[in-house]
């Protein structure tokens, strides 16, 4: 591709991502900045600073998720969450309510492993394999391999490949997590017993180094960034990117050191930070936005060189699936606001004309913003988090429709089981999950009805 087709290329997923054009040469490799981050002012240095944060973060993030799980395991083992996650949960970002989850971090470093996959029987089931990059280069279950089960072999990113089941992984560390879809109350101890034929099995494998966390200081976090890019060596395509990164002397094949920088130049690298920060606060939604639902860009969950994608997703959708797997759409207010006011009465009307088009399921989650940007259930007065085409006693519309409602108080008595109560103290944000999504919902012909306010 040359220069001149590589920049209308660019413009046009621009255009079609939602982003705004900066009047600037963009290329496939550089960061897409929306005119609200560009600083004018920022040093070549700043700027590498800020990319390598933008770049890192999703490394920095897996790598937390990593030492989290390892402290209930050891490499290459499953730890198991054997009930659905509630409001003491913090462990990933936006979690869902309705499956259960196995996690694995696996080290392919002293050889292949195994995975075994359960057989689902008529229900949703998947394992997705996601390599340090947050790219999902592999979906097993439901969706592409079925539900019969089956064994397959992980191998690492230079070994060969046996047969038509061995997955070849992107690099050498790995986070695979199965979804077991609960029907219920009822129906938990029969999906605890699919999960816990979930299987990881390979060599004896080394625990990781510790590496820092995102709001370390910069030292901390780019000697990090770096150790990572090490362990977990990024496709070739990458390589351009790292250009812009060259004033650190971070690099795919290393070289970042810490001391070299004076304070002055330390200060050049805390002001990128901060841009980056910015950058991050200030990109909007990365998709589209139809009836103020924003919906997800295409490149959800295999993120390619959408660097800036990548860093969102990593501080609020950590672990997230891809279109094809599952649509995440998440309301906005007409000025663009993702938080509600919790004080007020709102409502999500599904006509029965309309119900979202999914081949698996659906459901509505309920969360509090932190103030690190994160989103987590609390606690409510009848411990549900999540209402879905599964919930128990939904009274119905009478064309078969659904009227959500969501307040801190009790909506009338005769549709308390469609209440989803919001938070006692802070603003609220909902996430809506469609899990196999039809043509008509990848598409975009299938709208959302908007999320409104009860008045009087």
């Amino acid at each position: 591709m040359n220069r001149r087709t590589m920049m209308k290329t660019t413009a046009a997923s621009m255009l079609m991502s939602g982003l705004p054009l900066t009047g600037q040469p963009v290329f496939a490799a550089d960061p897409v900045t929306p005119a609200s981050a560009q600083d004018t002012n920022l040093s070549p240095l700043s700027i590498a600073a800020r990319n390598a944060w933008i770049y890192g973060l999703a490394l920095i993030e897996n790598a937390k998720s990593r030492a989290d799980v390892l402290k209930r395991g050891k490499p290459n083992t499953v730890v198991h969450e054997g009930k659905l996650v509630d409001a003491s949960w913090r462990d990933v970002t936006t979690p869902n309510n309705d499956t259960l989850y196995s996690r694995s971090w696996i080290n392919l470093t002293e050889g292949p492993v195994e995975i075994q996959v359960p057989k689902g029987g008529d229900r949703y089931v998947s394992v997705a394999l996601m390599d340090m990059y947050m790219n999902n280069f592999a979906i097993l279950g439901t969706r592409t391999t079925g539900n019969d089960g089956g064994t397959y072999k992980l191998v690492g990113p230079k070994d060969p490949i046996e047969d038509a089941f061995t997955i070849r992984a992107p690099t050498p560390w790995v986070w695979s997590t199965l979804r077991v879809l609960v029907n219920g109350p009822q129906d938990l101890d029969t999906a605890r017993s699919i999960q816990n034929k979930f299987k990881v099995t390979g060599p004896a494998a080394d625990f990781p180094p510790e590496y820092a966390e995102r709001s370390a200081p910069w030292q901390e976090f780019l000697t990090s960034v770096q150790k990572l890019v090490l362990e977990n060596p990024p496709p070739v395509t990458d390589e351009r990117y790292f250009e812009t990164m060259s004033p650190l002397g971070l690099s795919m094949s290393g070289g970042f050191d810490p001391s070299r920088f004076d304070e002055t130049q330390s200060a050049e690298i805390d002001a990128g930070f901060l841009a980056a920060k910015k950058w991050l606060r200030s990109a909007g939604r990365p998709g589209p936005v139809i009836n103020n639902w924003s919906y997800p860009k295409a490149t959800l969950g295999d993120f390619g060189d959408d660097f800036l994608y990548r860093a969102q997703v990593a501080i609020a959708g950590l672990g997230a699936l891809p279109m094809v797997e599952a649509m995440y759409l998440r309301p906005v207010s007409d000025s663009g606001n993702p938080n509600f006011d919790s004080n007020k009465v709102w409502r999500l009307i599904l006509p029965g004309s309309a119900l979202p088009p999914v081949d698996a399921f659906w459901s509505l989650s309920m969360y509090e913003q932190t103030p690190e940007g994160q989103y987590f259930f609390v606690d409510n007065p009848l411990d549900r988090y999540v209402i879905g085409d599964r919930s128990p006693d939904l009274v119905r519309m009478d064309d078969g429709g659904i009227d959500i409602w969501m307040s801190r108080t009790p909506p009338p008595a005769n549709i308390q089981t469609n209440w989803l109560p919001t938070p006692a103290e802070r603003p609220f944000s909902v996430f809506f999950r469609g899990y196999l999504p039809k043509d008509e919902f990848m598409s975009w012909e299938y709208k959302m009805p908007k999320l409104t306010e009860v008045v009087g």
